[in-house]
């Protein structure tokens, strides 16, 4: 099945109430468990977060990590004023931040952080490059780097199955979302195509479930 795109940014007003109220702490759990799991030496540190929407796995990675100070970064406003009310209700403002960015910006610190974590981010870019460039520019010689994202299926059928699967309890605005996401994430061999291009064949790319993969590694260049 081929890729579908969908818009790089979710800024409508509904679609961000949406994402901040349901519940997502299987998956956003599992990302910080892969992350401890994947790199058990990490104990904090200078952290970016590249595409933190609301702010959900930012805020599990922070409580994770009590000596992390993070930079979370978004590109649609509505995700980022309802991010920052969450992270002042849990009292993490002076270890978190949350800043409107749209990749790929250089005016990133260069070579700042000892971390690079994304969730649901490479999807939504029609060109995946942006995040890698992102990533080579923004990491520290031996930083972390975990990405998770959705997988695309091999059929309509089947993105059809996983959407009833999982979001058939959700609201209409996420069922839709959610399967225009299957339909416009990479598959595994699409990833590890934009690895070596980026300069990244050290990065290793797995599928973690029937709707997920990671990408993950240190980073050393």
């Amino acid at each position: 099945m081929q890729r579908i795109p969908e818009p790089e940014l979710m800024n409508e007003p509904e679609q961000a109430r949406a994402y901040a109220e349901a519940d997502f702490s299987a998956p956003h759990d599992a990302f910080v468990a892969h992350f401890r799991q994947r790199f058990p030496g990490f104990a904090g540190g200078a952290a970016i977060d590249l595409g933190c929407g609301p702010a959900d796995v930012t805020m599990r990675f922070a409580r994770a990590y009590p000596e992390a100070a993070i930079l979370g970064l978004d590109g649609a406003q509505a995700m980022l004023d309802l991010g920052r009310k969450a992270v002042d209700a849990e009292g993490l403002g002076q270890r978190l931040t949350l800043q409107q960015c749209c990749l790929p910006d250089t005016d990133l610190p260069p070579r700042a952080f000892d971390a690079v974590i994304s969730n649901s981010l490479l999807h939504h870019l029609d060109d995946p490059a942006v995040l890698w460039q992102t990533v080579r520019h923004v990491a520290r010689r031996g930083a972390a780097l975990l990405v998770m994202d959705l997988m695309r299926p091999a059929s309509a059928a089947e993105a059809e199955s996983l959407t009833q699967r999982y979001a058939a309890d959700a609201p209409p605005v996420l069922q839709r979302d959610f399967h225009h996401s299957l339909l416009a994430a990479y598959r595994p061999d699409e990833v590890r195509q934009q690895l070596d291009a980026a300069g990244l064949e050290q990065l290793r790319v797995e599928a973690v479930s029937d709707r997920h993969l990671l990408v993950w590694g240190t980073i050393h260049v």
